[in-house]
């Protein structure tokens, strides 16, 4: 296991330029990989340090499959842009003319990058938070698009390849169950389906420019004047820009923390605010808004959630051989294949 010391941080302000000497540090995130690989050395450790005068710094540790230091690079290099036009986001420091920089620390090589910390973390997303985090990343996207920037990277939200949202082949995998059960309920979502991903492949000609990738609650703070900000570009590529403001809605719409009186379903609130917010800074085209129903449609209907990680999941039912779960299952997939989406865009 990675095991960080003052000294190690000592030596990584030294080389970013970080005045002062470390006081104390604690362990924000930890992922450690030897679960599933003992001789490994992959881990990503996010860790707060503070100097003697009181001032905190986050430095992250990386070792991670397809992870290089010239993708961590680009995503520095994002952050420091958007912040430079306006955006607020934390700090980030230099070593060398370098964001990413390479150590040997503790039999591990890990590429590590430095950033001011940043309180007032948002805990929950209510209608004002969502519109406000939508018209933040119209802005976000207006900077990328003007400044022409990219960071050839994955990421997790665009669907048209393998996504954190939905997943069609999650479905389709089953298909011999599914036939079985009924052929008939599971052709018609096929060919449903077919229609709907034809038009929402035409993201396909749609230039990609950089964006953050993950615009949840746990990456967004409040300041002292109250601007809403945004940190952590871990998972910052290129994508579609439409595409990635859709699929930010519905995540923001369905995944975060939200007050007690919308938790029990929050979409309908969440949802609207979100992309009014959007739409405010960054107006959506007549193509944009007929092929959002599509999208929304395939999101809603192979939702991984309901799919994967519910406890009553297809993929538990089919597991289980519970014919009677499982087609409940195809007909809530053909239902939200054929239903209308709703009319929220602006």
């Amino acid at each position: 296991m990675l095991k960080i010391t003052e000294a190690d941080i000592n030596g990584i302000f030294t080389d970013f330029g970080i005045p002062g000497r470390c006081r104390s540090f604690e362990e924000l995130q930890r992922y450690d990989y030897e679960d599933s690989d003992p001789t490994g050395r992959s881990v990503r450790l996010i860790v707060k340090a503070e100097t003697e005068d009181g001032r905190p710094y986050v430095l992250r540790f990386k070792n991670e499959e397809d992870v290089t230091p010239d993708i961590v690079e680009a995503q520095s290099r994002f952050a420091a842009a958007l912040r430079e036009r306006g955006i607020e986001t934390p700090r980030v420091y230099a070593s060398d003319g370098r964001f990413a920089r390479v150590y040997g620390i503790g039999g591990y090589e890990v590429i590590v990058t430095a950033e001011e910390f940043v309180p007032g973390e948002v805990r929950v997303v209510d209608a004002e938070t969502a519109e406000r985090t939508g018209m933040l990343l119209a802005r976000m996207h207006n900077i990328a698009e003007e400044a022409d920037l990219h960071v050839e990277n994955e990421v997790l939200f665009d669907p048209l390849t393998g996504n954190d949202l939905f997943d069609h082949e999650m479905f389709s995998k089953h298909e011999s169950v599914l036939k079985e059960i009924d052929a008939e309920l599971y052709d018609s979502i096929e060919r449903e389906h077919a229609r709907l991903a034809k038009a929402v492949r035409a993201l396909e000609a749609e230039p990609r420019y950089a964006v953050q990738g993950d615009i949840s609650d746990c990456n967004l703070y409040y300041t002292e004047k109250g601007e809403l900000g945004v940190f952590d570009f871990n998972r910052s590529g290129d994508n579609s820009l439409f595409a990635d403001a859709a699929m930010q809605a519905i995540f923001e719409a369905r995944l975060m923390d939200y007050p007690p009186e919308i938790e029990a379903d929050p979409e309908p609130v969440i949802l609207p605010a979100f992309l009014r917010g959007y739409g405010r800074v960054r107006p959506f085209t007549k193509e944009q808004r007929a092929l959002f129903p599509c999208l929304y449609a395939l999101v809603s209907a192979f939702w991984l959630g309901d799919l994967k990680w519910c406890g009553e999941s297809l993929e538990k039912a089919v597991s289980s051989g519970d014919a009677e779960a499982v087609h409940g299952h195809m007909k809530r997939v053909l239902g939200r294949l054929a239903s209308p989406a709703p009319d929220i865009l602006p």
